[in-house]
């Protein structure tokens, strides 16, 4: 399937679930920094759609509103990153990242931690498991995007049986340890692990490109990510923090609003670690060339977390970086394709 096949299809499908709400709340993310009448807002967020190939909350959370027209053109946007997924990533090879569970076995000594499939475990194994660990993390096997996942305390778990039936039933199957993280990231916000997305691509030449780097924060919530209310800031080459965090409403926070901590300038610790382990892994699974790795620093070093076949493209706010150019020609310079 071409490009354009992969487009349109890709548009008929967005536009089939347009939400009026969501389309309100973009709408208003972009009159936090236009004074733009509503229809005007929509009528561009449409054309830019066409355009640029750029979905709604791209336009809004990257204040494409107020960028010319040869400045949209050199930002990244969704559409176009699940464009790479189809043309240049294994369909077959989906599941080897998306199980979790199968994930877990083939990359074990890359997870560091401990985990159990209460599909397969018997009672005794999920006793034994609560015995070790007293905070726990709870998932889908199949989950994706932050959803579906709880922090349970094991002292709270007094029918074994009972609940790990009802936890089979709403599909919340994978039990695994609390990863430790470093202190410095601790620091900034101890109630999640606080993990590094590094959008990667390895090319059929065997060069490896790491396309963005990102600090994910939680605030409020058991995960880092925008579904969790976390907040996200871009990375330079030295994994250091290049601007304030945002979050999925377009907030931005120059310091945690839990911590205090400052965010622009907080350095990630073992950055180049992580790096590394990431391109060693994507080298084991030439087939999903383009990848989104979520990885945990450790006190011991990094964890991968999960990765992503189809990876959530990050860009900063031009209101915030004072940068009005987007990361497209990385992508472009990395898979090859006229984006």
């Amino acid at each position: 399937m071409g490009q354009l096949a992969v487009r349109l299809r890709y548009l008929a499908g967005r536009a089939r679930n347009l939400s009026p709400a969501n389309l309100a709340e973009f709408t208003e993310q972009v009159k936090r920094v236009s004074k733009a009448p509503t229809p005007v807002i929509i009528a561009d967020m449409l054309w830019c759609s066409v355009r640029y190939d750029m979905g709604f909350r791209d336009y809004a959370v990257w204040d494409i509103r107020l960028l010319k027209g040869r400045e949209r053109a050199t930002w990244m946007t969704h559409p176009k990153s699940f464009r790479i997924t189809k043309m240049l990533n294994s369909a077959e090879a989906r599941p080897l990242v998306e199980d979790k569970t199968r994930f877990y076995r083939d990359f074990a000594d890359d997870i560091r931690r401990e985990w159990l499939d209460l599909r397969t475990a018997g009672d005794h194994d999920v006793r034994a498991f609560l015995a070790r660990h007293d905070t726990i993390i709870a998932k889908p096997s199949n989950g994706f995007g932050g959803g579906g996942i709880d922090r349970i305390s094991a002292a709270d778990i007094t029918d074994v049986p009972a609940w790990r039936t009802d936890q089979v039933a709403k599909d919340q199957t994978l039990i695994e340890e609390v990863l430790p993280q470093h202190p410095d990231l601790a620091a900034v916000y101890p109630g999640s692990v606080n993990t590094v997305r590094l959008v990667t691509f390895l090319g059929k030449d065997g060069t490896f490109h790491v396309i963005a780097g990102v600090l994910r924060i939680g605030n409020g919530g058991v995960i880092d990510n925008f579904a969790g209310g976390g907040m996200f800031t871009m990375l330079d080459e030295n994994g250091i923090a290049l601007y304030p965090g945002v979050d999925k409403q377009s907030n931005v926070y120059e310091t945690h609003p839990v911590t205090g901590v400052r965010i622009e300038g907080l350095k990630v610790p073992m950055y180049r670690e992580a790096v590394a382990m990431t391109e060693r892994l994507s080298r084991r699974l030439p087939q999903i060339p383009y990848m989104g790795w979520d990885i945990a620093i450790t006190p011991d070093g990094p964890a991968v977390i999960e990765a992503n076949h189809n990876s959530s493209v990050f860009q900063m706010k031009p209101t915030v970086s004072g940068v009005r150019t987007g990361l497209l020609a990385r992508y472009r310079d990395a898979t090859g394709l006229k984006l």
